[in-house]
Order: structure tokens, then sequence, then C-alpha cells
């Protein structure tokens, strides 16, 4: 195909203003050292996994029959769900229909800001918010999904068409579904999420949802109560389904929220999004578990949702399990917690913990069980390179940006960084790879021959430093600005980490060491995750170390994050408020290719895009890849119906990947750890749950 050509040709033309003479050239990155102890994915058709379904008879847990609907205080399960609710597939189980009953205790880090998530507002992370909320598509299950039939499965919308020339798509929403306090769903929920969060610029969803998430120009239109349709610009963008998957369009219950919006409400937007702070229990939510008890640094409790939506393929409402807890404490305690039993499940992501986790697992009388996944974890050092005005920097923070929309200063960092010493410093063994940066190389569209790599070279990146116009001028050590620039002051890099992980904060370390050698003074800003990302979206930040998101670890979700192809969709360049982007050449390549993936039909032209947009980003340096690794589910053994090979992270995170609402604790195992049995949640906003 002609397209074809005229990438190849443009990637040349990069790989050879890329490639001055070096002490050392580019290469592709070496192969990493095979880890046996990843384990296999089944892999399924996309059909295979759920259905939207009439059923004979439906059925819940008898307690909820007794103390409930006999008693007149709910409606009979039938009455409570759709006509045609979504069927979970028996065959797609691991251990088959389930059994009602048992508690899953995590362990989160994170705090809680409030249940405002439509907002901005984090419910503490660790899987809470994709507990209780529930998203147009879904796309975490796809892990197993053979290639061929990958597209984002059904959920509130259970099925949509595109029209004859693929600029629009009508989307079914489920008929029926109510929200946890009986409130009907429909697309009035999903008409407030895009109107009057999505499309205000005075309100910011938590994951940074954007009308550029969805394509430049894009609307979205209620057809009738269970109908929308959207419009693109671009013809069949199956791509933007993927943005309609937690965590990017996940509506929030209208009814509930329009009581503090400014638009319905004599209310600020700061008074709109504080206004459902983590005291306020029952918020009613489509997912399968609904907030009842919060004791600040202490837990935070859910109970089973008596409105959820979804059931198995003998009729029993979903889920299986009556109760979440997240206790509050720290990531690392969850890793602990986990492998010990106080905790059933954990992401193991941080691999100071991989051998003890080992150890530990490896013992008949273990509680938990750990399989690794594929490589799929990265972390990149991203810089800041928009020149023109995003987050305001003064003159020091300008002339930063200037270092780092430069070719030469770029690879003088990349060449500084010995990733094989920074990544043992974590943890020996097989378990990291080097990784210079891009796509993860535990995806399908990974290919390492486009893959470019800088060897660590300190000769080489001292004259790479030369050519950006830097040397030390007072004798101290550390490279100056030119006179012109900061007052030709030190070179003093500010680097953002998230202090609430180890590997962040080691590894901003070993990079801090590490490019001292080269004559940069870097110093860490390390903040808890909210406020790192608020610093993030704000712009406020020279450099920062962040383990990457889904568009690097699948490509197909968020693929529009994979460059700056709106004004904010980046994470390290973004325009300032009502500004524009000040691409450089190569950025404006990367925007072309992802544009051209995002729009094309075709499977292999998919793949060739790919791999350019692969060279030109590793050739250009638009981070800095430190390592990439394999996370490892842990899980307590008493729980069934957990998959094979389920990555931490790929599409989503493991609460999601597992299907949560499907695991289940068999009768002869279920352990006493719930704190509100028989139990169901109460009227949004009241104290807990009722009896």
């Amino acid at each position: 195909m002609s397209h074809f050509r005229y990438w190849s040709k443009l990637a040349v033309g990069v790989s050879m203003l890329a490639f001055p003479a070096l002490a050392s050239e580019p290469t592709v990155p070496p192969e990493p050292a095979e880890f046996k102890a990843q384990a296999p994915i089944t892999y399924v058709p996309r059909d295979s996994i759920l259905e939207f379904k009439s059923l004979p008879e439906y059925h819940e847990p008898e307690w909820v029959t007794e103390k409930f609907v006999k008693t007149g205080g709910l409606p009979s399960v039938k009455d409570r769900l759709p006509k045609k609710p979504l069927v979970f597939k028996t065959g797609n189980m691991p251990d088959g229909i389930g059994v009602y009953g048992d508690t899953l205790r995590h362990v989160i880090g994170g705090r809680p800001e409030g249940w405002n998530y439509s907002a901005g507002q984090s419910q503490g992370w660790g899987g809470i918010d994709i507990a209780m909320s529930e998203c147009l598509t879904r796309t975490a299950p796809l892990f197993q999904v053979e290639a061929k039939d990958i597209e984002p499965l059904p959920n509130l919308a259970k099925a949509w068409e595109w029209s004859a020339d693929g600029h629009k798509l009508t989307m079914h929403l489920i008929e029926g579904a109510k929200w946890s306090d009986g409130d009907a769903f429909d697309a009035d929920d999903v008409m407030f999420f895009w109107e009057d969060n999505v499309l205000d610029p005075n309100v910011s969803p938590l994951n940074g949802a954007t009308q550029e998430s969805f394509g430049p120009g894009t609307t979205l239109t209620k057809i009738d109560a269970y109908t929308v349709e959207w419009t693109f610009k671009e013809a069949f963008p199956r791509q933007y389904l993927y943005a309609m998957a937690y965590g990017t369009f996940c509506p929030g219950p209208s009814h509930i929220l329009k009581t503090k919006h400014p638009k319905y409400a004599q209310t600020t937007y700061d008074q709109y999004k504080n206004g459902f702070p983590p005291e306020y229990m029952n918020i009613p939510v489509m997912g399968a578990w609904v907030p009842v008890e919060y004791r600040p640094d202490d837990i935070i409790v859910l109970r089973r949702n008596p409105y959820y939506w979804k059931v198995d393929e003998d009729g029993n409402q979903l889920p299986y399990i009556n109760e979440l807890h997240y206790k509050l404490s720290t990531w690392g305690d969850r890793d602990v917690q986990a492998v010990a039993g106080s905790g059933d499940f954990s992401n193991l992501e941080q691999p100071e913990n991989f051998v003890e986790s080992l150890k530990r697992a490896a013992q008949d009388n273990a509680p938990a069980r750990l399989a690794f996944g594929p490589r799929l974890i990265g972390y990149n050092l991203y810089m800041n390179f928009s020149g023109n005005g995003w987050g305001q920097p003064d003159a020091r923070g300008q002339a930063i940006r200037e270092l780092n929309r430069n070719e030469h200063f770029r690879k003088a960092v990349t060449m500084a960084i010995d990733r094989k010493r920074l990544s043992e410093s974590l943890v020996k063994g097989p378990f990291t790879a080097i990784y210079p940066g891009g796509i993860s190389s535990g995806t399908s569209f990974y290919d390492r021959q486009s893959t470019v790599y800088y060897p660590f070279d300190l000769e080489g990146a001292k004259a790479e430093v030369a050519n950006a116009g830097l040397k030390d001028t007072d004798g101290n050590g550390i490279v100056n600005f030119p006179a012109d620039k900061a007052g030709g002051k030190d070179v003093e890099i500010t680097l953002l980490v998230n202090n609430g992980y180890n590997t962040d904060k080691n590894l901003a370390e070993g990079v801090i060491g590490q490019l001292e050698k080269l004559g940069l003074r870097v110093i860490i800003n390390a903040l808890d995750s909210n406020q790192r990302d608020a610093a993030n979206y704000g712009g406020r930040f020279d450099w920062m170390i962040m383990r990457h998101h889904a568009e690097l670890a699948s490509v197909v979700q968020n693929t529009e994050q994979l460059a700056p192809t709106g004004p904010r969709t980046s994470w390290h360049h973004r325009a300032p408020e009502g500004g524009q982007l000040d691409l450089m050449p190569f950025e404006q390549q990367l925007v072309d290719v992802v544009n051209k993936f995002i729009s094309s039909q075709d499977k292999d032209e998919r793949a060739e895009l790919m791999k350019q947009y692969q060279k030109i980003y590793t050739a250009n340096v638009n981070t800095i890849g430190l390592t990439e690794y394999s996370g490892a589910l842990i899980i307590n053994k008493r729980f069934s119906n957990i998959p094979s090979g389920a990555p931490i992270f790929m599409f989503n995170w493991a609460e999601d990947t597992i299907i949560r609402e499907r695991v289940f604790v068999k009768a002869d195992k279920q352990g006493d750890y719930e704190l509100f049995p028989e139990q169901l949640p109460g009227k949004p906003g009241g104290n807990g749950p009722m009896n």
C-alpha cells in the first residue's frame, strides 16, 4: 500500500536524523531473560464471555429474600433486574457457577477524597472505584480474547451499530437496569456525564476524560431513554469504544449529582466536586458493591448491590461475594498482607517484594497463590515538553523545558542511565528487562526490531550534553545554563514522583545518582498520588517518573494518549488553557501515525503503523524508559473463578480483569469476615447499611 511506503520512508528519515556519531551506536534492546514463573493464558472467542438475555427464573441470597423482600423492603429479585440482564456464560468461568457468601479483603495505600468520580474525586484506588462504577463498554477481560476478536465487550451499552459512512455510532443502553437505590438508569445519566462533566471546562473527571478522549469535534446526542448517538469526524473510529470503558466513560448517578451541580443547584463547582465526601454513605452505584462504612485511616466497607443487573446462567443475581473490605494502610503493606493471608488480593507490582513473595507462595501452607503475567509494567521518565506556558513555569522551569525539547539533551539523559544497574537495585534475577521506552514488550504490537536503544555510555552522554550547549562554568561538577538562560545558574531539575510506592522512589534515587555523574542536579519532589496527579494534570513539573498507562500496555485502549493528538491527551505535553500545542517535528509524526492507526480498519496496516510509531518514539527519545517487568497476581487460595494468566495490568487492573462479581468462595472454605452480615446499603447519604 502507498501509505506503507510513505511511513517506511519517513521512518528511515527519522532514523538517519536521530543517529549522529556517538561513542556507542544505537541498537535494539537485548533479549530479556527467560522467566518461567509466568502463567499461561487460555484464549477464548469474545462471544463466549457474556450475553444479554432473559432467563426462566432468578435467585438471590436466601437472607435477602427473607429479611427484605418478604417484609416489603425490596421488590422481588425478578422486578429488580432488567428483562434481559447481562448473563455471564458458565463455559467461561474457570470454576463454574458459584455460591453466595464471604468477603474479599483488599489493602490499599490510597485515601478517599469522596465519591464524586465524575468531578475528579479519587476513591483511594486499589479497585474501589472499579467495584462501584460501570461504564458503557468493558475491556479488562479482553486479555483472554483471541486477537481476531479484539473489541470492547458490551456493558451499560448492550449493543451498537455504525452508520454506512462510519461517522455515526448508535448505542443501545441496557433497559430496565437500576442504580443501587432503585432509581432507573437511562440515557439521562449518560448525557449528564457527557454534557455537564466531560464537556464542562470547570469539571475534570477523575481519569482525565475530555472531548478529545473520544475524538476532536465528537458529539453525543440522546435519541430516546435507552439510545444515544455518537457523531465522529473520522470514519469508523472503533478505537473510541475503548475510551468508553473504565475509567473514561463511567456515568455517575445524575439524580443525586445534579443536587450539587451549579447548572442545576445554587452551588459552586467546588461544592459540586466535594459535595459527596467519604462520610457520605450509600452513594448510588451501578457496580456490584456499595460503600456503607468509612473509618478514616482504618477501613472502607462495601456491601452487595441489591439492584445489580448481572446474573449467571442459572439466574443467580451477582455478585457472589457479599462484602468488600479496603483496609487503609500502605501499598507495600498490601503485598505483605496478601502473602500472609490477612489480606486476600494484591497486584504485586513492586519488584522489591518479588523474591520473598515467591518464597512464601512456594511453601505448602501458604494461604495465597501467586502467578506472574506478561511484561506489561514499564517505568518512564517523562520530560515536560510544553514550551509555551502549560503550568506557568518560572525562568528556571522554562529553561528546563527548552532543554527537554533539545534532542541532544534527551539523548544525553537516556545514554547516562545504566538500566541494568537500575533494575538490579530493585530486584536481582530474571524479573526485569531493558526498556528504552515506548510500547510494552508484553503487547502483541511490540516489535523489537523497530525499537531503538541507546546503550549506557557516560562519555557519549557527556558529549551530547556539550552538544546541547551546556558546560560546567563554575567548576562545581554541575553544568550551567547558558548565560542568557536562568541567569547561567546550575542546571537544577525537579523530579516529580509518587511517594506511595517504594519502586517509584527507588528508581528516582537511582536516576538522581546516575545523572549526577552527567553533571545534572536532580531534586525529588515526592507527593502522594492525588497531589502527584494534580501536579501532572496542571503541568507543574520539570520531569516525572511514572508507571506507564493503558495505551503503552495495550495500544488499542486510550490510543489517543500515545501522542499529543489533542491539547490534553498527552501525559507530558499539553497546551496552556486556551492555547495551542507547540509540537516538535517528531511529535507531529507520532500524532500522524496515531491518527492513522485510529482510523485504520486493516489489521496488517495497524501493525505496521505501530512499528513506525515505536521507531519514531524511541529514536527521538519521547520518554526515557527505565525498566520493564512482569507483575504478579496474589490471591488467597480460598477464592474460585480466577482466570489463568490474568495480568495485573493490561486493558485494566486485575481487580477488573478477574471479573470480581463472578469470583466466589466454596461453602466449606468460607470464613467469618463480614462486618455487616445480612445487611444491605441504606439510603444515599445515610449512616451505613440497613438491617
